[in-house]
């Protein structure tokens, strides 16, 4: 019975010890790498900034935004019937997924000083007017 025991708790020290990757830091090390908070986010450049498809027309309940130079991020809620996204309209800018009524579209850039556009890429949803100006400092 005593191996038995001295076997099992072998065991599972072995496996406690083959849960981490050596590539990342383990939970509670000291690696001071920073972890951005929105706040953080908007104090050191770059910016969190909130939109919303109107409910029933192709367009956005602002025309005008304005952020931080530094990492950009809109995120769209969607209260339409009508399927939207929000794209930013800049270089390697990742574009928002086409989301539903209730769910949300993410886009973000990293963005210098300048001025950009903003818009639905669905169907005719820009043409129609849905698109704005981002304003970056």
């Amino acid at each position: 019975m005593r191996r038995l025991t001295i076997l099992l708790v072998g065991a599972t020290l072995a496996i406690a010890g083959c849960g981490g990757d050596d590539e990342e830091p383990a939970s509670g090390s000291s690696d001071s790498t920073p972890t951005a908070t929105a706040t953080e986010a908007a104090s050191g450049g770059g910016e969190n900034l909130a939109l919303a498809a109107d409910a029933s027309a192709l367009k956005f309940d602002k025309t005008e935004l304005t952020a931080a130079a530094g990492k950009v991020t809109i995120t769209m809620d969607n209260p339409s019937d009508i399927p939207h996204n929000v794209v930013i309209d800049a270089p390697d800018a990742k574009a928002g997924e086409t989301v539903g009524k209730g769910e949300q579209s993410i886009a973000s850039a990293e963005l210098t000083a300048g001025e950009y556009a903003y818009y639905c890429a669905v169907g005719n949803h820009r043409s129609a007017g849905m698109e704005g100006k981002l304003t970056v400092e």
